[in-house]
């Protein structure tokens, strides 16, 4: 399982310094941003202080689809209830809800929003999991690296948990089973309903390794049967 670390138009280089030496530290390498300010900068290398590899070798994007276009699964981080999601998680839970899907997953996407506004609602939608971390009071919210750090130790504690020699990692193809569902449901009302298309696929993200397995059998009947159909 390989960790991306996503941060979508940081407005602060030391904060995008001061994450990429959180998400050394904890073992990780993978970072992605989204329309960053310059994250080259003297301040940003400063922060990253025995990161700045981590730092350079950064891929860039314009937008929040291509740099989860190869995810099998997307968590969102936010400090707030949007409207956008319906299934929160505790940050602290991740660690069991991977480890109970070790073999499902290959590359997974931790998310975190600009600096003063988070993720938009739309930005919510492509994300299959939504996660906050507990906080006695609302404010002050964490900073941005802050919040890098609290979730890369937790990511590292349940990739070292999974990363067990024996283990059969033939991670399910998610990308695959949502292009299924997708045809399945062309020409359908629900295939209208971005709201209802959303929370199906946010409970699919969700859903266990043996549900996964049975739903792609499902899928991959019916698919046959409308395939025959056509002939």
């Amino acid at each position: 399982m390989e960790i991306h670390f996503v941060l979508v138009e940081p407005g602060v280089p030391e904060n995008i310094g001061a994450a990429a030496r959180a998400i050394k530290t904890m073992g990780f390498n993978k970072l992605i941003l989204v329309k960053p300010c310059d994250h080259l900068s003297a301040g940003a290398r400063k922060l990253a202080h025995g990161s700045v590899n981590i730092l350079e070798n950064a891929i860039v994007h314009d937008n929040i689809a291509d740099a989860l276009v190869q995810m099998d699964l997307v968590i969102a981080s936010t400090a707030r209830y949007r409207v956008a999601k319906e299934d929160y998680m505790d940050a602290g839970g991740l660690k069991s809800f991977l480890e109970m899907r070790y073999n499902t997953y290959r590359n997974v996407a931790m998310v975190f929003g600009r600096e003063e506004s988070g993720l938009s609602n739309a930005e919510l939608s492509r994300c299959d999991i939504t996660s906050t971390v507990p906080m006695a009071s609302s404010y002050p919210s964490l900073n941005l690296a802050q919040a890098v750090m609290i979730y890369a130790y937790i990511l590292a504690d349940a990739v070292s948990a999974i990363s067990i020699p024996g283990k059969d990692v033939s991670p399910l193809n998610m990308g695959s089973l949502r292009s299924k569902i997708d045809s399945l449901l062309s020409g359908t009302k629900i295939e209208k309903n971005e709201t209802l298309r959303g929370r199906i696929m946010e409970r699919l993200a969700l859903a266990s390794d043996k549900d996964l397995r049975l739903i792609h059998s499902v899928c991959n009947s019916l698919t046959a049967k409308y395939e025959k159909n056509k002939q």
